[in-house]
This record gives C-alpha cells, structure tokens and sequence, in this order.
C-alpha cells in the first residue's frame, strides 16, 4: 500500500475566495436615518421653532419695561404736588350768595395752570390754580374788604371779556403793587362788583388769568359803581 497522499489534498490556488460584500458602520447610519420617522420632538422641528420662541422671550421683557414706564409716568402726573395751603384773611362777604356763584362758574384750568387741592380747613369762598409741577399759584378770593390803598386817586384798568353783558363791557381792576419790592407776582382787585374780590397771579402766567376770571365774575355777579376810599389827608 502506498501512502503518497500528494494526490490528494486540497491545492489552495484553487479555492474561490468569499466575494459577498462586508456592510459598513455607514451604511447601517443611512439605513437607520432613512427607517426613522421625524415627529416633532426632532431636532429639526425645534430648529424651525426656535426663531418664534426667542422673540417671544424678548417681547415679554420689554413689554414689561414700557408698561412700569407708563406707570411712572402716570403717578408722577398726579402726584407731583402736594395740597396748597393758604393763610385766613378777612373775608365778611365770603358767605355771600355772590361769592358762591362765582366759586362755582371759575374754570378749572387756566392756560396750563390746573386746580389745585387746599390744606383744610381751606379759607370761605378761595380757589387756586398751579402748574402740574407746582411753584406760584394763582389764587382768587372773594368777600373781602375794600383794600385801603384804593381811593378817590387810583387808576383802574378794564378786562374786557369776549361777551359784553347789557352795559357791562368788563370787569375794572385795581393792580396792587410795591413796584420796588421785586415780586414777581401781582395781587388786582376787582372793584365794580359792591364785593370785593382780589387776584393774585405771577407775572409769568400773562393776562390769561384776569381774562378767564372777569368772564366769570361778569357772568355772576352785577356791575356796581365804583366806591373808593377818600383821599388820605
């Protein structure tokens, strides 16, 4: 027997090498991308979001910082002056129905000066006006004495009011004034009225004053002749 097994074995040029393909890390990403279906927990989902969310989150803030501007701007308008308070002066015809009427018939405003509140106990028959920041008022009083410096040797001045009544063409005033005191506001009397009724107005608030008050003191109250004190000795 013979043991020559040459013929036998296997020539390994002859084996067929394995041709089938290996797969790839690669290709198992691609496959899974395109197996996995984009719900709107996706990263794209937010992506297309997230220009919306930011300028929410940006508007909320600023309208937050206009609205407490509005705000401040509102209480510093209402609240930037305190009440007025003004001194007790002899006043016997304050109760007098005349003064009532005219109390009622004085404008709230005048030019930008605006009603202003009085410390009680307020004096009989008084109304006062300041600007919205405050600082010298206008004040009218009415009922008051015949001031002593007007007499028989005073000049007067008319304010004419745009609606004359019968013979009523304005109301006469008498400027009381230390021209050397450098005050820089005017007290005027009205003087045709049988009760006397005295205006004090800074010099800065113009003519607007005495106009809107004669309209309303020749609304309410008649036209008298003048009564002057007496010439002093």
């Amino acid at each position: 027997m013979s043991n020559d097994t040459r013929g036998t074995e296997p020539d390994s040029k002859d084996t067929e090498p394995d041709t089938t393909p290996e797969s790839t890390e690669s290709d198992q990403a691609d496959a899974d991308a395109a197996t996995t279906p984009v719900t709107e927990d996706s990263d794209e989902f937010e992506t297309r979001r997230s220009p919306a969310l930011i300028a929410t989150a940006v508007a909320l803030p600023i309208a937050l910082i206009v609205g407490l501007l509005v705000m401040g701007v509102l209480a510093n308008r209402h609240h930037s002056r305190d009440p007025l308070a003004l001194g007790a002066v002899p006043a016997p015809g304050a109760s007098s129905k005349e003064c009532s009427a005219l109390m009622t018939a004085l404008p709230d405003k005048i030019g930008d000066y605006t009603t202003s509140d009085l410390v009680a106990p307020a004096p009989a028959a008084t109304h006062a006006w300041q600007l919205p920041d405050g600082g010298d008022p206008i004040v009218v009083r009415c009922g008051l004495d015949r001031p002593q410096e007007f007499n028989k040797a005073s000049s007067t001045n008319q304010i004419q009011t745009a609606k004359a009544i019968g013979k009523d063409q304005g109301v006469n005033w008498f400027e009381l004034r230390d021209p050397t005191s450098g005050v820089t506001s005017g007290t005027y009397w009205a003087v045709d009225r049988g009760t006397y009724i005295a205006v004090t107005t800074p010099d800065k608030a113009g003519a607007t004053p005495l106009q809107d008050i004669s309209a309303a003191i020749q609304q309410t109250i008649p036209q008298q002749a003048m009564d002057p004190n007496p010439l002093p000795n």
